[in-house]
């Protein structure tokens, strides 16, 4: 078999392990991609918690916002008297009071729990979008090695048939030289051994391919189907690790998330130490009591407007330890972004070592593949005339095989390791990609939400 490119090598046995009925287009990395953003569980279901994440904006503002109530009593009342100056006997009387009333309360003061409860939700929301962001960027990573692992498993099943298929006439050809006393029965035996080994290497293959195929079904949602070659996603990258890690520190969204918690952190400090400042409000009620006091008849309107004026002075301390664990959780957001920084470094330099190596493999293994096959053509040509053994020529057929095989595996490792440094410094993304999906846009929920105090659908109708 003559070495043939990688792209063309995929193409050519693509179709050998994946049933495919009937004309089709090519599924591309670029469509399966846009499958997974549009449909992923993973996806939608963090877009859902980003959704419920911002009604905690308007429940924070409702702090400044009017509570209006209205209240409401009524019964049967007995009387009896007796004693009564001026009266000798007794005497009774039943009256039906009733009493609604109706009180509106407005906070003025509240030591800016609720400024600053606004803003901690506002952050909370801007870092959730970046944890959606993670999702997205950890699904199309998922999805593009889940694409290009049936690629390659796909190319290596359709390498172990076809050193089957060589093994089958070296063992024909070694039984009828074993026939004519060319070769002897340890001769027939090797080339029986080698077709063994080369079936249940075929059948691990075909086990490979079967895993890869449930991963590309739970990453992008349907079964891989006529996939198209892919190329890398270089020219997306940076010149340099050093300028790949400048971009992954100032735009990765686990950074980004962690320093929104710092604001948020920062935030529910100023809220915990408001519980400690006076607040102020006015409270307005009117009222209508119908046969008050028992009386039959008797009937009161009433109105009034109150000031209200709490100071705190000691509450059993619950205010102050409130205060103390608001700021070490601070602290811990102020560390987690440290952590954060220096897992994407780490992670950025690895992915960055990776793709630099599949790129040395692929040179590498291109001239090993020429050369195996140039030394398995001399091998044969040997063996016929009595030079090598049938032990030789079967090791230099294993030879080339496993050489494909590490060409192939080294092809598959190049574009999965251009996406995963493209996810580390955090640039993967249906944008960057040019996906043909329309992006969803998180901020177009908040909009229509961030001012709604009243109704219990949903923004988008639920």
């Amino acid at each position: 078999m003559n070495r043939v490119s990688f792209s063309r090598l995929l193409a050519g046995v693509a179709l050998v392990a994946l049933t495919h009925v009937g004309p089709a287009a090519a599924e591309t990395m670029s469509s399966a991609l846009a499958r997974a953003y549009r449909n992923n569980p993973d996806i939608n279901q963090q877009r859902a918690a980003l959704r419920a994440r911002d009604e905690t904006v308007p429940a924070a503002k409702s702090g400044w916002l009017p509570k209006a109530g209205v209240q409401g009593q009524a019964g049967r009342q007995w009387q009896e008297v007796s004693g009564y100056p001026g009266s000798s006997g007794k005497f009774s009387q039943a009256s039906y009071p009733a009493q609604i009333g109706a009180t509106v309360t407005q906070t003025l003061f509240d030591g800016n729990r609720t400024a600053n409860g606004v803003s901690q939700a506002e952050s909370a929301v801007l870092a959730q979008r970046e944890t959606l962001r993670q999702q997205e960027l950890i699904t199309l990573q998922a999805g593009s090695t889940a694409y290009m692992d049936v690629l390659r498993d796909t190319a290596v099943l359709g390498l172990r048939r076809n050193n089957i298929k060589v093994l089958q006439v070296q063992l024909q050809q070694t039984q009828d030289r074993f026939q004519v006393g060319e070769v002897t029965r340890t001769d027939v035996a090797q080339a029986e051994s080698a077709l063994a080994v080369g079936r249940a290497d075929f059948a691990a293959a075909q086990s490979s391919l079967e895993s890869s195929i449930a991963s590309f079904r739970r990453q992008i949602g349907v079964d891989p189907k006529n996939l198209a070659p892919a190329q890398p996603v270089e020219r997306l990258l940076p010149k340099t690790v050093q300028a790949a890690i400048a971009v992954g520190l100032e735009e990765h969204p686990a950074i980004t998330g962690a320093l929104h918690q710092v604001d948020a952190a920062e935030s529910s400090v100023k809220v915990a130490e408001g519980a400690l400042l006076p607040t102020v409000g006015v409270q307005g009620t009117v009222s209508r009591s119908v046969d008050s006091s028992g009386q039959p008849g008797y009937n009161v309107n009433s109105a009034s407007v109150v000031g209200t004026l709490n100071v705190p002075l000691y509450q059993g301390g619950q205010e102050y330890a409130a205060v103390r664990q608001a700021k070490e959780q601070l602290g811990q957001a102020r560390l987690a972004v440290d952590s954060q920084r220096v897992a994407v470094r780490g992670g950025i330099s690895t992915s960055w070592g990776q793709l630099q190596a599949a790129k040395a493999a692929i040179v590498a293994y291109e001239a090993a593949v020429k050369a195996a096959e140039v030394a398995l053509n001399g091998v044969r040509e040997e063996a016929k005339v009595g030079q090598r053994t049938t032990l030789d020529v079967l090791n230099a057929q294993q030879a080339l095989l496993n050489t494909r095989v590490q060409l192939v595996s080294a092809q598959h490792d190049r574009v999965v390791a251009s996406y995963t440094v493209l996810a580390q410094i955090g640039r993967l993304s249906a944008d960057t990609l040019g996906l043909n999906t329309p992006a969803y846009d998180p901020a177009d929920h908040y909009d229509r939400t961030k001012n709604r105090f009243i109704g219990l659908t949903t923004a988008d109708g639920g």
